[in-house]
């Protein structure tokens, strides 16, 4: 007789480890990726991450599998990279990201949107890309966000805000360094102007 001691851990209480966990596997590697910046460390990762999930899938107690498993990833890249991703997300440089003029609507007329958002994020406090990652490329709601990160959920609302508005600054900051000193054109703004 099996008891839960011997049991098969891919497939406890009515749900399995595939069911849980493997649907999450590309968000996984997103959080990875955004937290290590390296593709191959994401990918080891995420292999751990999924061994380390099999291995204590006797202690999901059902819920969210997706938050319970990103936490997992979350906590291997702070064991593994602790210093280097807490360093990231101990500061913001607001003179660094100030650019005027710009916006982040203007993106949306810009070829190159895709690298202009990977450069912005690269340049961001990896706390906020871990937030804006989960939030707005995994689609997590703000009370999985609070169970993904162990944070209270009022935490999860103001750190979301400080993100997306330091993601404003740092977006325009990269159109402002993008835009070339000698290639800039000047536009007249009065009627019957010349553009040059």
């Amino acid at each position: 007789m099996e008891t839960a001691h011997t049991a098969n851990p891919a497939n406890l209480g009515g749900s399995n480890f595939e069911e849980v966990v493997l649907p999450h596997l590309d968000a996984a590697y997103r959080l990875a990726r955004s937290l290590t910046q390296i593709e191959g460390d994401a990918e080891d990762i995420v292999q751990e991450a999924a061994l380390r999930a099999f291995r204590y899938f006797h202690t999901f107690s059902g819920g969210n599998g997706r938050a319970w498993f990103l936490r997992i990833v979350r906590h291997i890249c702070y064991d593994r990279y602790g210093e280097d991703v807490k360093r990231a997300g101990e500061a913001f440089d607001e003179e660094k990201h100030t650019a005027h003029q710009l916006t982040p609507e203007m993106l949306l007329l810009r070829d190159d949107n895709a690298a202009l958002i990977e450069d912005a994020m690269r340049d961001l406090p990896a706390r906020f890309r871990e937030l804006l990652v989960l939030r707005e490329l995994e689609g997590l709601s703000y009370r999985e966000l609070a169970d993904a990160l162990g944070i209270p959920i009022g935490s999860v609302m103001s750190g979301l805000a400080r993100a997306r508005q330091a993601f404003r600054r740092t977006l325009a900051s990269e159109l402002h360094r993008r835009a070339r000193p000698g290639t800039q054109r000047s536009f007249a703004c009065s009627p019957g102007s010349a553009v040059t």
